[in-house]
């Protein structure tokens, strides 16, 4: 009771502040609604001080103001298109986390707590001043005889702030869910789940380094992007350090003004890394924005802040793979397909239709100057298709499409007539040819020989858990056998479990 007391409290105090920005009742949809919404809408923006500014840049403030959870949840509502239009999603986008470091006698204490305080001392005797702080942590400069260093310390009781306004921002999801019938296509919890996961995971930052490392090694093989190594020395639950990155912030202007620099090839490399990672591994840095983006000199780029890692399965990279490829081929048909074949539309729905609507959206972008096309828009066109369609939210791909927006948002920001189609259509291409043309056929065979051998190893494993059961039913039962061996049932059943298994087994080479 108290807990659901303290939960609305919060809720109240985040409405507060959106009624303050006026977003709950925003002047712009005024002639939309009723008279009584209008008055309230109205009276509002009085209390509030009439805010200025689009939509979309009001929300960003708010969210800004109520703190790290918000701000991620802001992040995750700029995926969706569909329920807040274009605009404010592009305004979501760029919410800024910045806020004022916390003093060095704290970030001294957070590393005794971690590591003892004699170890502490000499593990980071160089620590320097913090030079960048955000709403979870702050991230300070470590000179150590190996090399210069970045130590990233979470803020003091940051845990319990973040725990506490995920449980009211979840309450408030479940709320939705129970009073509005229309809210559950759009899975209000299930979008909840995915933003408070996420941010648990960000809190320890083991998970964080360990996440770093795995992209390292990715990237080592693919050479889009530099990533720093962790220094797993100086590494725990709250405190992770990793090899100082000699390069400048997108957030800075002076980024993109360093001699010699091919901003064409610059947003490229994003593009493709992203798309390299996320196709080709089914693993990307899901937190792609301008802060965590570095320019090094010789148009590298590299990347930090591993706090949050996507990860899709080969189902999910084989739909987003040929979802693009598609596209750039103007093959709607195929498209439509493959949202049939992934269970994203509904099977009782027209793939006819579907293939139709997909037209309206592709062939109005064809030839168009890369300027003019924006696979924000395309997403929003895309959404605006879910209820036609009774299509409903993917919480799995919920990541993926944020990153996506981001890395578009990006990769113009450095180039402004980037082609997010033209830069795709490499790294799409040789994923497809590698999985579906002949390679990938000889590929898909040997797994499907390997699973079949696994299987078959089990299979002693599994008549002896049979032999057992039997044994026991046996043995349950009121009178004993009339001969050996097991009751024609338990025939029955072991037939059907060897024909289960042959049909696994065939199946395989279908």
């Amino acid at each position: 009771m108290l807990k659901a007391l303290a939960d609305y409290g919060r809720l109240m105090r985040a409405g507060t502040a959106l009624v303050r920005h006026d977003v709950i009742l925003p002047g712009e949809y005024h002639t939309r609604l009723p008279f009584p919404a209008r008055l309230a809408g109205s009276t509002m923006r009085v209390i509030g001080g009439g805010a200025k500014g689009r939509q979309g840049e009001r929300l960003a403030k708010a969210l800004e103001k109520l703190g790290p959870a918000y701000i991620k949840l802001g992040q995750f509502l700029a995926t969706r298109p569909d329920v807040f239009g274009a605009e404010v999603a592009t305004d979501l986008s760029r919410l800024k986390d910045k806020l004022p470091p916390f003093s060095m006698a704290e970030a001294h204490k957070a590393l005794e707590r971690e590591f003892g305080k004699e170890e502490a001392e000499s593990l980071f005797a160089g620590l320097g001043e913090p030079v960048a702080a955000a709403s979870l942590a702050q991230v300070h400069k470590l000179v150590t005889s190996n090399g210069t260093r970045a130590v990233k310390i979470l803020r003091p009781g940051v845990e319990r702030l973040i725990a506490r306004e995920l449980r009211a921002i979840k309450r408030a999801a479940r709320t939705v869910e129970r009073a509005s019938v229309e809210s559950r296509r759009l899975e209000p919890v299930a979008f909840t789940e995915t933003v408070a996961a996420s941010m648990e995971k960000e809190l320890d930052l083991r998970l964080e380094a360990g996440g770093a490392d795995q992209m390292r090694a990715i990237s080592e093989k693919d050479e889009w992007f530099d990533i720093p190594a962790v220094d797993w020395d100086r590494t725990g639950q709250r405190v992770l350090t990793t090899d100082w990155v000699d390069g400048i912030a997108l957030t800075n202007p002076k980024a993109l003004d360093q001699p010699g620099l091919d901003r064409v090839n610059l947003a490229n490399s994003i593009t493709r890394g992203f798309l390299s990672h996320a196709i080709g591994h089914g693993v990307f840095h899901a937190d792609m924005h301008e802060g965590n983006i570095l320019i090094k000199p010789g148009n590298k780029v590299a990347l930090v802040d591993f706090g949050l890692i996507g990860r899709i399965g080969l189902n999910e990279r084989r739909f987003l793979a040929e979802i693009l490829w598609g596209f750039i081929r103007r093959d709607y048909q195929r498209v439509a397909e493959v949202h049939f074949e992934a269970g994203y539309v509904p099977a009782d729905q027209s793939v006819g239709e579907f293939a139709q609507a997909l037209r309206s959206i592709g062939e109005p972008i064809h030839g168009k100057p890369a300027e003019d096309v924006y696979m924000g828009r395309v997403l929003l066109q895309l959404m605006d298709y879910t209820r036609t369609f009774g299509m409903r939210l993917r919480p799995e791909l919920v990541l993926l499409q944020k990153t996506m927006v981001q890395v578009e948002g990006v990769a113009r920001t450095i180039d402004p007539a980037h082609d997010i189609w033209n830069a795709s259509e490499p790294i799409v291409k040789r994923w497809i040819t590698e999985n579906f043309g002949p390679a990938g056929a000889a590929k898909l065979a040997a797994q499907n020989v390997k699973d079949v051998a696994d299987r078959l190893k089990r299979l002693p494993e599994v008549m002896d858990r049979f032999e057992t059961y039997l044994d026991r039913s046996n043995e349950a039962m009121a009178t004993p056998p009339t001969r050996s061996g097991p009751p024609w049932w338990g025939w029955f059943g072991l037939i059907l479990m060897l024909a289960a298994i042959a049909g696994v087994t065939v199946s395989q080479f279908a």
